[in-house]
């Protein structure tokens, strides 16, 4: 066989490869990623939802990014709230009145150290039903993850495509998550270590 008749062959060889690896129709594809787009093509959406698994819970919709979701409403679960039932004084004359019992006596602040925030770090003094950035913009109490989001960013970011916190409900629309202050108090956020409800007595044997 001389090599002319040798590439013919092989240039045939090649064509039949790339024409038969180009059909888009059973189990050939390019990539995984040519198959999900050719499958994909005819869906339109699901009829599944998570709606009937939220329960009596009032939700709220927000949008954080490219991200539109529910999350609990706040305000109503507050005790305390609103704080201008009891803040109807500037902070200074409440703090130095007299025969008024100490307020928020069960709130101990372990969250940073004084030199890097205290209670007005996120609680407006002067809209104490609202708190405040950093920079001094007001934030609603039901939006309490903005105020989260200025320090802890990787689990904002997280928290906000789903990768972080509890989800409520479950996978299919529409979207409902629990909030940084639902699952951590925002006073004193760090979760302590505790051991199992079971205590494993055979493997503290087996390791002994």
């Amino acid at each position: 066989m001389d090599n002319k008749n040798y590439i013919i062959i092989i240039a045939t060889v090649f064509l039949s490869m790339s024409i038969f690896s180009c059909k888009h129709h059973g189990e050939e594809y390019h990539s995984i990623t040519d198959k999900i787009e050719a499958e994909s093509k005819n869906y339109h959406g699901t009829s599944i939802s998570s709606e009937g698994h939220l329960g009596d819970e009032k939700m709220i919709e927000i949008t954080v990014g490219e991200h539109t979701f529910l999350i609990p409403e706040r305000k109503s679960q507050i005790k305390s709230f609103a704080c201008t039932e009891c803040h109807s004084k500037p902070l200074n004359e409440l703090q130095s009145s007299e025969g008024i019992k100490k307020a928020h006596w069960d709130i101990a602040l372990n969250h940073a150290d004084q030199n890097t925030m205290n209670c007005t770090t996120c609680h407006n003094e002067k809209k104490m039903n609202d708190l405040t950035s950093l920079t001094g913009h007001t934030i609603d109490f039901n939006k309490s993850y903005q105020l989260c989001a200025q320090c802890h960013t990787k689990q904002f970011d997280d928290w906000q495509g789903g990768a972080h916190g509890k989800r409520i409900g479950g996978w299919a629309p529409p979207r409902a998550s629990m909030t940084c202050v639902n699952c951590h108090n925002p006073h004193k956020p760090h979760f302590e270590s505790k051991w199992p409800a079971r205590f494993n007595t055979q493997k503290v044997k087996e390791r002994e």
